[in-house]
């Protein structure tokens, strides 16, 4: 049965969508499908960045340790570096640039910049290792790299075949001066990028080996971002009715990566949109995000669903003010439904919140809040409004009845356009009726509510980083020593899964775990290496294909790891 929460928010879309509003609907064609688009949406990021930095001009925008930027500073500091890439470093529309480097103003500054000057943010994962970045690098053809100096060391010596273009973090005009020029590149770009071009690369490991590619067009990003926008605008009402609304300016606490698609789009991308403020984390820390939630009022956190457990149990909570935070969401990885209840409990004026979104997806799928979430605590929540169309299909691509376990798929104007170079896995990616079909197996119940039961890819999703199986088997292989190995993920009260592995050395050689490991760190990050591994006296059980049996490996091995 509906609930309230429901029947309102499906209320509130009908009227906020509707012929004259801001979120109205028309339609486009993907794939050679119609579905829903918004009508006034802006036609690329760049158009996006320059009428809501206009518009927002004087308001605050990034809070980076002691810098305070607003967004009429931080699109004044992009233009330069929009410029500088197109008149200094021949940067031109579509040309892949790659953006290396920790969260940072610098580094929301370079994104935009990269987007103004017409070229693809080409987002490189800032935990890779030199070689790792350097495969994305070449994957994508990127013509400049915007390293900071951490990443750019780990790139000295690696052939990757990109120019690389070091920033430091801080001031922008001193930490951003080799691309630094004033001109106006940003407003002569504005006529020519539109909904068609290139717009980002994001990566994405999933069950193949080596991360992919996965690139959109600017209609494709705007649209994903705007239906955050709408929902956003849809609880503001709803809370604003029932006299729980904010009252202060709405801000977030970055404390994910923003080369991750939860950070750039949910996060960064909308908040231009609702003049939120964006307060930075070096890194993660419990404590420190305890103060800077009550100094800076935040009204929005979101993190890895850990974060926010780590807050509500943190054993000086109760010394902080933390009224104005109405939302503690999760994503990237499962949340325990015992902790949904507690993250509850803990923060009496805010709800716990879980999103649901793919990399291929622009982070768009399927949502769960408030009173809806405590009460199916273990669902994702029902198909984000208005534009995801979600079925369960079968092996055959075909939609299966309400109820029954089959791939979860999400079809929307806000999907990728394909993996860079990699037609066939494209291909496979997609159903013949444009469904995305995500590698996760799941049903939707009579509500319509999804629920996630199983992985159909062969990957570990550890604290919402996507870990492939196969690439962690590669790179095990690749030592001298090692004659089979298995690798699989493990549950773990930290982490949602860590990824363990069991090898077994060629006859006559020894090879230690501390050994393995320490290779492993030369060639993958440190996030990707087994922190649980085994070596096996006898060759691995197999399958009558003579490949390992991965599942008789684990359920062998995984009995070790569970608490007695």
């Amino acid at each position: 049965m509906p609930t309230q929460l429901d029947k309102d928010i499906s209320r509130i879309t009908q009227a906020v969508t509707a012929p004259g509003q801001m979120f109205e609907l028309t339609e486009t064609t993907r794939r050679g499908v119609t579905m829903p688009a918004f009508k006034n949406a802006p036609p690329s990021l760049a158009h996006f960045f320059a009428h809501f930095c206009n518009e927002k001009k004087d308001e605050l925008f990034i809070v980076d340790g002691d810098m305070r930027l607003t967004f009429g500073e931080v699109w004044h500091a992009a233009s330069h570096v929009a410029h500088s890439l197109a008149s200094q470093h021949g940067i031109e529309k579509g040309d892949r640039v790659g953006i290396a480097a920790r969260n940072s103003a610098n580094w929301i500054i370079a994104y935009m910049g990269v987007i103004m000057a017409g070229g693809c943010a080409t987002l490189l994962n800032g935990w890779w290792t030199g070689e790792e970045m350097a495969y994305g690098i070449g994957l994508c053809d990127c013509k400049l790299v915007l390293a900071d100096a951490q990443r750019a060391e780990r790139l000295e010596g690696v052939e990757h075949g990109a120019k690389v273009v070091v920033f430091e973090h801080g001031v922008p005009s001193e930490g951003l001066a080799p691309v630094w020029a004033a001109g106006d590149t940003a407003m002569t770009m504005l006529g020519q990028i539109g909904p068609d071009d290139l717009a980002t690369i994001l990566y994405t490991s999933g069950s193949t080996g080596h991360p992919k590619g996965a690139y959109s067009d600017h209609l494709g990003v705007v649209s994903g971002t705007m239906n955050y926008v709408c929902q956003t605008a849809m609880m503001l009402q709803l809370l604003t009715e029932r006299g729980e609304a904010p009252t202060v300016q709405p801000s977030a606490l970055v404390a994910v990566p923003l080369f991750h698609v939860t950070g750039e789009v949910p996060l960064f991308l909308q908040s231009f949109a609702m003049g939120r403020k964006l307060v930075l984390m070096p890194k993660w820390d419990a404590t420190n995000a305890l103060e800077l939630l009550d100094r800076e009022q935040i009204t929005y956190f979101v993190g890895v669903p850990l974060m926010s457990y780590e807050i509500a149990v943190h054993p000086e909570r109760e010394k902080y003010d933390l009224s104005q935070c109405k939302t503690f969401a999760g994503g990237g990885a499962a949340r325990p439904i015992e902790h949904v209840k507690k993250i509850k409990d803990a923060f009496k004026d805010g709800f716990p919140a879980l999103g649901y979104g793919l990399t291929e997806t622009n982070g768009v799928g399927a949502g769960n809040l408030n009173e809806n979430y405590l009460a199916k605590p273990n669902s994702t929540g029902m198909p984000s409004l208005p534009l995801v169309d979600m079925a369960i299909l079968d092996d055959d691509g075909k939609p299966l009845p309400q109820g029954q376990i089959g791939e979860v798929s999400i079809r929307s104007v806000c999907n990728f356009l394909g993996y860079w170079k990699n037609e066939d896995a494209t291909k496979a990616a997609y159903s013949d009726d444009a469904y995305f079909r995500t590698g996760d197996l799941g049903y939707l119940d009579e509500d319509n509510y999804l629920f996630i039961v199983d992985r159909k890819k062969d990957i570990i999703i550890r604290g919402g980083e996507n870990i492939s199986c196969i690439e962690v088997e590669e790179a095990i292989y690749a030592h001298p020593k090692v004659a089979e190995c298995s690798v699989f993920g493990l549950p773990d009260e930290r982490f949602g899964e860590i990824p363990a592995a069991v090898y077994y050395p060629h006859p006559g050689q020894t090879l230690s775990v501390e050994e393995l490991q320490d290779f492993l760190r030369e060639h993958i990050a440190p996030f990707k290496i087994p922190s649980v591994m085994w070596q096996s006296e006898e060759q691995l059980p197999r399958l009558g294909t003579q490949k390992v049996d991965k599942r008789t490996v684990k359920a062998t091995y995984a009995k070790e790891h569970l608490p007695a």
